[in-house]
């Protein structure tokens, strides 16, 4: 058995399961004006545009939090890229990093925007995966 044929045809069979567009990007931290009293939000640098496959992780019935003073339900997603996904030299998926979907068959998930909390690699992966949540 031929371990890198099997892996390709994984890899290849993966993709086309990744119906789902997406916009991986980190955000700079937010700028408060003392003189007018308003924050403006830091800039965003695009990681990776392209498909993917976003869904949610079943045993992941959300989770109660608070954030801002408001109640938050957190619900986790697990977002598979193309194994061979590019990323700018020297930079790394780091937990605070969103994930937005940007295009889906399901209309509903257009909009929604993913905290990614961590990334997995592998070698023998048929998909990147990362895992992120859902703080709406």
């Amino acid at each position: 058995m031929n371990v890198d044929g099997v892996l390709a045809s994984g890899r290849a069979a993966a993709e086309e399961r990744m119906r789902d567009t997406v916009r991986l990007y980190t955000q700079g931290p937010d700028v408060f004006n003392r003189s007018n009293g308003t924050t403006t939000p830091g800039p965003q640098t695009d990681l990776y545009a392209g498909k993917a496959r976003v869904k949610s992780i079943a045993a992941a019935t959300g989770e109660d939090a608070e954030a801002g003073q408001r109640e938050v339900l957190l619900r986790e997603y697990e977002v598979s890229l193309p194994w061979a996904t590019p990323l700018p030299p020297g930079t790394r998926v780091l937990p605070g990093a969103r994930i937005e979907v940007t295009a889906s068959p399901d209309a509903r998930m257009v909009g929604l925007v993913l905290w990614v909390l961590s990334a997995s690699f592998s070698d023998q992966s048929t998909a990147w995966r990362i895992r992120t949540e859902d703080r709406s």
